[in-house]
């Protein structure tokens, strides 16, 4: 985000990663957000400018960031990195079904029910986030389609499972 908005404010570049939707991707709050700042800026790939002149506002932040040569580089290394790389999608519901079978059927089925209701939610808040699609960069907006047809997949799955274990007899 500094390659674009160089010099932004921390508070800035957190304003813009909340209104993008990037925690479909990373998990950050206000404070760790801050810390990987100090993070950053401790391994120089980053720097903070003095401000020219005192805040106006003694609560708003005070510096300017921006990426140093060595940032470049590594942002560079890391987009080859990621860029290259395919992991395999694990859902923490996975683990469960390796054991399904011994499991009492009627608390199977409350937790299917669950995987059901989550990932319904997961596809309201996507489509909600994509209704405004200038907000996103285009590369992710289309990411965020593409979760959706994975969230409708497993959805399909979810109900599928559940309607087995209602036909097994009790």
């Amino acid at each position: 985000m500094l390659k674009e908005n160089p010099g932004a404010h921390g508070y800035e570049l957190l304003r813009l990663m909340t209104e993008r939707h990037y925690h479909y991707v990373v998990n950050f709050t206000k404070g760790s957000f801050y810390y990987n700042l100090q993070q950053l800026e401790e391994k120089s790939w980053l720097e903070r400018l003095e401000p020219s002149s005192p805040p106006l506002n003694k609560n708003k932040e005070a510096y300017h960031y921006q990426l140093t040569e060595a940032g470049d580089k590594q942002f560079k290394k890391l987009m080859v990195k990621y860029g290259s790389k395919t992991d395999y999608v694990t859902l923490s519901f996975y683990a469960p079904l390796l054991f399904a079978e011994n499991y009492e059927p009627e608390e199977f089925k409350q937790l299917i029910k669950q995987q059901l209701a989550q990932t319904e939610e997961k596809i309201r808040k996507t489509q909600k986030a994509l209704e405004t699609p200038e907000s996103l960069v285009p590369a992710f907006a289309k990411m965020l389609e593409n979760s959706i047809a994975h969230h409708q997949v497993n959805l399909k799955w979810y109900q599928e499972l559940l309607n087995e274990q209602e036909k097994e007899p009790k």
